[in-house]
């Protein structure tokens, strides 16, 4: 199976400096100036993995950086990838996404996913919902937020949600914010189908403490995802972008053993080479490995971590 799309190559960046306003501000000039057309911080709370509080990437606040970062650049897009749909009431999330897209220039792109850690959840003492109901949860939201973010107003009684406003007050200077949704579960990657711009592959699936895994990486159940999502969007489908959250670089002396890349992720060879989420070797290799996955899945939008390291490849396909 092929997936035809004549999309340009779009790249983006996520993490930074989000607690230091100088050295954000300084990151994401660089973020820019390398060609990079979205900067996205991320929404998680608690310090796991953070190295202390120093305001890491995966602990600070999914909104307030991106103002510094938007400030600080003059068409970079910004958002957060993604956001915690439980953490929200998508009315009062309305009301943050207009006014950042507002503050932001009309740059804004916003992310969204159904959540799945436990333990932050637990942590500020709200039950995290099972999968199924954070799904329909999250498409309540969808509807909501595409609502009041398109028109000002919403009449919504729903499963989850009970939200009226016939005007919200506040607008987005765009006229669509652009809404990227991510997910590897069928429900998940329905509910993108028929809503989202930009439907991010993420490969990733999770144990009942909600503990990420690599177990979708493989290319077989990524083109399942993507023939879920056209079946979903039906006439839609061609306005779908595409993208990956990209989990792993390496270019030259950097690039490490397959035989610690393999115990790493838990994959077989077979499936490391094939990944989107995986991308290491020359830079003539990882072009290849892109453009054979443009034709296989569909993909023209990548997320990275490591904006220098990737800068070559950004170069050579923009």
């Amino acid at each position: 199976m092929e997936v035809k799309t004549n999309r340009r190559y779009r790249f983006a960046l996520q993490g930074g400096p989000f607690g230091d306003r100088d050295a954000l501000r300084a990151h994401a000039r660089n973020v820019e100036a390398l060609g990079y057309e979205e900067f996205f911080s991320s929404d998680h709370i608690g310090a796991q993995g953070s190295g202390g509080r120093n305001g890491g990437m995966f602990v600070t606040d999914p909104f307030i950086p991106l103002v510094v970062a938007a400030e600080s650049t003059t068409r970079l897009r910004v958002g957060p990838l993604v956001l915690n749909n439980e953490f929200y009431n998508p009315a009062i999330l309305a009301r943050t996404v207009a006014t950042l897209d507002r503050l932001t220039g009309g740059r804004l792109v916003l992310g969204l996913g159904t959540g799945y850690a436990a333990g932050e959840h637990a942590s500020i003492g709200v039950p995290i919902r099972p999968p199924g109901p954070r799904v329909s949860r999250l498409e309540e939201s969808i509807v909501v937020l595409r609502a009041l973010l398109d028109h000002g107003s919403v009449d919504h009684d729903g499963e989850h949600e009970s939200i009226h406003f016939d005007d919200i007050g506040v607008a987005p200077l765009q006229a669509r914010v652009p809404l990227l949704v991510g997910g590897h579960g069928q429900r998940v990657v329905k509910v993108a189908g028929k809503h989202a711009d930009i439907f991010q592959f993420t490969g990733l699936t999770h144990g009942p403490d909600g503990a990420p895994s690599a177990r979708g990486f493989g290319l077989h159940d990524l083109i399942e995802r993507g023939r879920w999502l056209s079946e979903a969007a039906g006439e839609r489908d061609g306005s779908i972008e595409r993208s990956s959250l990209v989990q792993f670089t390496a270019f030259g002396d950097d690039i490490p053993p397959m035989s610690e890349l393999t115990e790493r992720f838990g994959l077989d060879k077979s499936v490391i080479d094939e990944s989107p989420f995986i991308l290491f070797g020359s830079i003539e290799q990882v072009i290849d490995k892109i453009e054979r996955l443009r034709e296989r899945l569909g993909i023209t939008h990548y997320v990275v971590r490591d904006a220098d390291g990737f800068a070559p490849i950004v170069d050579a396909l923009t």
